[in-house]
Formats: structure tokens, C-alpha cells, sequence
């Protein structure tokens, strides 16, 4: 690799392929989760999920959430509506009222507080037109962060960094996603230039040309992932922060080198470690920006030896598993 693009190189095509303004455009989507039900638990959680910016709460983040009442149900602008969520205790949440709700085709989250239940909730998201019931002990970070909060921003599909910039308790479960999709992304690049490499003649001809590529291309990958983490935690995006985290990702470049040795050894199974490599790679670098910018420190090598290590074990299953795939 070194024989073919140099630092300067590296970093001037990384830069090329960095859309800042995209980054900038995203962050100001526009988007709107509306409430209703409880009123009590409908003031409860707009102040939960907008508690947490500094100098107080801007203007187009109120506006994000809006309360539904009954006698607006049938004239409400549902533009950008990403989700409806009814809030209430247990029985409130009937079918005949929450069909109402699911007519306005988007999904609809059945929140129901119970202090005496046993906390529950659907595998996944409701669909558009439908619902599902969510149950809490209470209304707290603590409690709606596991599937409410991953769901609620499920649904909330290419506006995720808008939704982590205007409604702070959202903000790891958005970090978290958008981790999630970079990291799959960057596994589809290696594995493809991984296969290009075992190929007779092509590997051979374009062998080193695809490792120059799949290093710029998943780098890339990362610092667009760095860069909209930033973003979704109320930062604007800037190139000019990225030497700080150059550590990160020039660790991420020595894990795919390793990578590229270990498939010369291992023909076929290569592939697959050349690709978990470039997975759990990416997952530590939005990880380790996350736990940054959550805590004000940088996650400790050993936090982040764990987190490679556990993410390259599923990410090699989940190659594995591909791989079987396409020899059948």
C-alpha cells in the first residue's frame, strides 16, 4: 500500500470523497414525531427528550414535536411525520383509539406507563399504518433507551442526524445506527475488493489498485461517519478537527493491511477476515467518537480492544455465512 499512495495521497482522496455539506444538509432535515394521549406524560416526555442542549432549547427543535389532540386528529398536516406516539397508562391504549391513529398510514408507538408491569416490547418498529405497545416502568433515559428509543429512530430513516441534533436523548441510539449501517457498508467494500483479489488474472491486474480503493473507500466511509456523529450531537461538521482522530483511523488502515496478509495466507477465508476486519475497524471509530463526545473522554485502548474484538467475532459469522451463500 505504501508503495502506491503515500500519507499526503491517502488523505487528499480521503478529502475528495468527504461531503461536508451533505453532512450540514442532513443535520437540519426536517422531521416531526407527534404526541398525544396523557397529557401529564406527554409533557413529561417532551421535556425528557429535549432536555440536554446548552443555552436552551432551539427553536426548530420545539418545533419537532408537536401534541395531537383529539379535535385535531383529522386536520393535522402529517408532512414529515415520522411517527405518532400515544402515551398512557395501562388500558388507554385500545384498539378502537389507536386505529385512529394508524388511518394516518406512519407508525404509531403505544407508550404505556405502569409502575407494577414488567417492561415489554415488540422485536421491531411498527410499520406504517400500524402500532405497538410499548411498556415502561417509567418515563427516564434509563428505561425508553433499549427498544423505544432504538425503534423510534428506526423510523426515522434519513433524517437520523437531524433527530440526534434536535432531540439530545436520542443521541446514542443515533450514533449507534449510524454506526451500525457504515460498518455494514464497509464490510460490502471489503468484501468485494477482498474477491477481486482471489480472482485468477483480475486479482493478479487489479489486485493492488482494489486494496488502494477498498483503504480509501472504507476511510472515507469513516471519517463520513465521524463527521455525522459530530453533527448529531450538535456539532457542525468540520475537516479541520479530523487530525484529532487520525489515531483512530490510521489504526483502522493498519487493521485492513493485516487483513490483506492474512487473506494471502488464507485464500478463501481471507475474504471473510478482510471484511470483519473493515467491520469491527468501523465500529470502533463510531463507538470511540460516541463514548467521546457522551463523556468528554477518549475511550481507554482496552474499552476499545473489547469492542474490536467482540464486533470481529460476529462480523467473521456474518462473512462466513455470506461467503456459503455464493459458493452455492
Amino acid at each position: 500500500m505504501s508503495a502506491v499512495l503515500g500519507a499526503r495521497d491517502l488523505l487528499r482522496m480521503v478529502r475528495k470523497g468527504v461531503d461536508v455539506n451533505s453532512v450540514h444538509a442532513h443535520s437540519r432535515k426536517p422531521f416531526r414525531f407527534l404526541l398525544c394521549g396523557d397529557p401529564a406524560y406527554v409533557a413529561d416526555l417532551r421535556a425528557l427528550l429535549l432536555a440536554g442542549h446548552a443555552g436552551g432549547v432551539p427553536f426548530d427543535a420545539a418545533a419537532c414535536l408537536e401534541t395531537l389532540t383529539n379535535d385535531r386528529v383529522d386536520t393535522v398536516d402529517m408532512q414529515d411525520v415520522r411517527a405518532v406516539i400515544f402515551l398512557g397508562r395501562q388500558g388507554d391504549a385500545t384498539a378502537d383509539a389507536l386505529a385512529v391513529l394508524c388511518a394516518k398510514r406512519v407508525p404509531v408507538f403505544a407508550l404505556t406507563i405502569d409502575p407494577e408491569a414488567e417492561p415489554s416490547g415488540p422485536d421491531g418498529p411498527p410499520a406504517p399504518g400500524s402500532y405497538a405497545e410499548y411498556v415502561v416502568t417509567d418515563l427516564s433515559r434509563e428505561t425508553l433507551r433499549g427498544r423505544f428509543f432504538v425503534h423510534l429512530v428506526e423510523c426515522a430513516k434519513g433524517v437520523e442526524v437531524a433527530v440526534g441534533r434536535r432531540l439530545p436523548a436520542l443521541r446514542s441510539a443515533v450514533a449507534a445506527k449510524l454506526t451500525r449501517e457504515a460498518a455494514n457498508t464497509s464490510l460490502k467494500v471489503a468484501l468485494a475488493s477482498a474477491v477481486v483479489d482471489h480472482v485468477p488474472l483480475v486479482g493478479v491486474v487489479l489486485g493492488v489498485f482494489a486494496s488502494a480503493g477498498d483503504t480509501v473507500a472504507i476511510t472515507g466511509i469513516q471519517l463520513m461517519l465521524l463527521l455525522q456523529i459530530e453533527a448529531a450531537y450538535g456539532k457542525d461538521p468540520d475537516l479541520q478537527r479530523m487530525w484529532e482522530l487520525l489515531p483512530v483511523i490510521g489504526g483502522g488502515i493498519g487493521w485492513r493491511a493485516l487483513a490483506r496478509e492474512l487473506s494471502g495466507f488464507i485464500p478463501v477465508a481471507g475474504i471473510g477476515i478482510k471484511g470483519a476486519i473493515a467491520y469491527a475497524g468501523t465500529v470502533v471509530v463510531g463507538e470511540g467518537v460516541a463514548f467521546f463526545l457522551e463523556n468528554g473522554t477518549q475511550m481507554s485502548g482496552g474499552q476499545a480492544a473489547q469492542i474490536y474484538e467482540n464486533t470481529k467475532r460476529d462480523a467473521m459469522r456474518f462473512a462466513r455465512d455470506l461467503i456459503a451463500k455464493l459458493r452455492t
